[in-house]
Protein backbone atom coordinates (compact mmCIF):
# COMPACT_ATOMS: atom_id res chain seq x y z
CA UNK A 1 0.00 0.00 0.00
CA UNK A 2 1.27 3.43 -0.59
CA UNK A 3 1.81 6.21 1.29
CA UNK A 4 -0.59 8.50 -0.38
CA UNK A 5 -3.37 5.74 -0.28
CA UNK A 6 -2.91 5.34 3.17
CA UNK A 7 -3.36 9.39 3.47
CA UNK A 8 -6.57 9.12 1.75
CA UNK A 9 -8.08 5.69 3.52
CA UNK A 10 -6.80 7.64 7.33
CA UNK A 11 -8.65 11.09 5.84
CA UNK A 12 -11.84 9.08 4.94
CA UNK A 13 -11.92 6.57 8.24
CA UNK A 14 -11.87 9.95 10.50
CA UNK A 15 -14.52 11.92 8.31
CA UNK A 16 -17.11 8.26 9.14
CA UNK A 17 -15.78 8.29 12.88
CA UNK A 18 -16.74 12.46 13.35
CA UNK A 19 -20.29 11.41 11.29
CA UNK A 20 -20.63 8.22 13.77
CA UNK A 21 -19.69 10.91 16.68
CA UNK A 22 -22.38 13.66 15.63
CA UNK A 23 -25.34 10.66 15.26
CA UNK A 24 -27.66 10.62 18.09
CA UNK A 25 -28.69 7.37 20.11
CA UNK A 26 -31.30 5.82 18.60
CA UNK A 27 -34.45 5.59 21.51
CA UNK A 28 -35.14 2.00 22.54
CA UNK A 29 -38.77 2.25 21.74
CA UNK A 30 -40.73 3.76 19.04
CA UNK A 31 -42.88 6.04 21.52
CA UNK A 32 -40.05 7.98 23.23
CA UNK A 33 -39.19 9.76 19.98
CA UNK A 34 -39.58 13.61 19.91
CA UNK A 35 -40.21 15.01 16.72
CA UNK A 36 -37.94 18.64 16.78
CA UNK A 37 -37.45 21.28 14.55
CA UNK A 38 -35.93 20.98 11.57
CA UNK A 39 -34.42 24.57 11.44
CA UNK A 40 -33.74 25.03 15.44
CA UNK A 41 -34.33 21.70 17.23
CA UNK A 42 -37.15 22.90 19.72
CA UNK A 43 -39.19 20.23 20.76
CA UNK A 44 -42.32 21.97 21.54
CA UNK A 45 -44.87 23.80 19.30
CA UNK A 46 -44.06 21.01 16.76
CA UNK A 47 -46.18 21.71 13.49
CA UNK A 48 -45.90 18.03 11.64
CA UNK A 49 -47.62 19.47 8.48
CA UNK A 50 -44.38 21.41 8.09
CA UNK A 51 -41.60 19.91 10.47
CA UNK A 52 -41.05 22.92 12.11
CA UNK A 53 -41.83 24.52 15.62
CA UNK A 54 -44.05 27.68 15.59
CA UNK A 55 -41.00 30.48 15.67
CA UNK A 56 -39.49 29.07 13.14
CA UNK A 57 -42.89 28.19 11.02
CA UNK A 58 -43.94 32.41 11.51
CA UNK A 59 -40.70 33.86 10.97
CA UNK A 60 -40.67 31.63 7.40
CA UNK A 61 -44.59 32.57 6.96
CA UNK A 62 -43.93 36.31 7.42
CA UNK A 63 -41.16 36.28 4.88
CA UNK A 64 -42.92 34.48 1.89
CA UNK A 65 -40.71 31.02 2.39
CA UNK A 66 -43.43 28.73 2.79
CA UNK A 67 -45.29 27.93 -0.58
CA UNK A 68 -48.84 28.40 0.15
CA UNK A 69 -48.76 29.83 3.64
CA UNK A 70 -49.77 33.68 3.77
CA UNK A 71 -50.41 36.11 7.01
CA UNK A 72 -54.44 36.05 7.15
CA UNK A 73 -56.09 39.70 7.38
CA UNK A 74 -59.79 40.80 8.06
Amino acid sequence: MTTAKRVKDAKIEAKFQKAREGKAPRPKFSTRKHNRCQICGRPRAYLRKFGLCRLCFRGLALRGEIPGVSKSSW
